[in-house]
């Protein structure tokens, strides 16, 4: 039987599908709830970068630079540098968007001076994971084609993609943790009110629902791969 009319291969293909369709639709949910609270606007009036700097001076964080990055969602900290990177609209932003965006952003900062067990895991193994990533996607089709001859090849493959998942997985608490933290002083701090923080609440959800897709997507593939290595192993 040829490798693209395999059933397991077939099936793993279905599956697949149904879970981009399930990560495209959450993303567009996503941009969807952004650029609604995005045209809502912050009762304070302050602005994204504002908002970060208050909760980074509030947690006595002090060597951490809030600073604009080019892109569209593209917010990120970056703990190298010790920088929280806001996108134009989050940065100049005075919306409850760029308020829950930049708080959540801030709460990776604040997890980064606490020394945040799950944070400092995935920091350190991220050089790892940038090698497997890039060995995985070449060796994946040898690893299918050659499974049946070399089932070795295929064990390789499903270990680079076990390191992937468990960064996906670990991702999952460190994001969670970051918006309840962002949310928590946003509540506490009263930067926004009952509606406002409802808003950020929801918006931020849907952020973290984006990983969670993520790290199910790569659980399919991992279950896949250790199924079709069972089987190459029996042949």
């Amino acid at each position: 039987m040829g490798f693209f009319m395999d059933p397991s291969y077939m099936i793993f293909n279905i599956l697949a599908g149904v879970m981009s369709l399930i990560g495209f639709l959450i993303h567009n949910r996503l941009k969807a709830k952004f650029n609604h609270y995005s045209q809502q606007a912050l009762s304070s009036g302050r602005s994204g970068k504002e908002i970060a700097e208050r909760m980074l001076s509030h947690y006595g964080i002090h060597d951490v630079t809030v600073q604009s990055a080019e892109g569209y969602l593209s917010d990120h900290y970056n703990p190298a540098n010790k920088t929280v990177n806001l996108s134009p609209d989050v940065f100049h932003g005075r919306s409850i968007s760029a308020a829950a965006v930049a708080a959540h952003e801030c709460g990776h900062a604040v997890q980064h001076a606490v020394s945040y067990p799950m944070l400092t895991f995935r920091s350190k193994i991220v050089p790892v994971v940038q090698i497997a990533s890039f060995l995985q996607q070449f060796l994946l089709m040898i690893a299918f084609m050659l499974a049946n001859t070399f089932p070795s090849l295929l064990l390789g493959t499903i270990v680079l993609f076990m390191v992937t998942t468990v960064f996906s997985i670990i991702t999952l608490p460190v994001e969670f943790d970051a918006s309840n933290r962002a949310l928590a002083w946003l509540n506490n701090s009263n930067e926004t009110n009952q509606i406002e923080h409802e808003g950020a609440k929801d918006a931020l959800k849907w952020a973290a629902m984006t990983y969670v897709a993520n790290a199910l997507s790569s659980l399919v593939m991992l279950v896949f791969l250790i199924l079709r290595y069972l089987a190459a192993s029996r042949n």
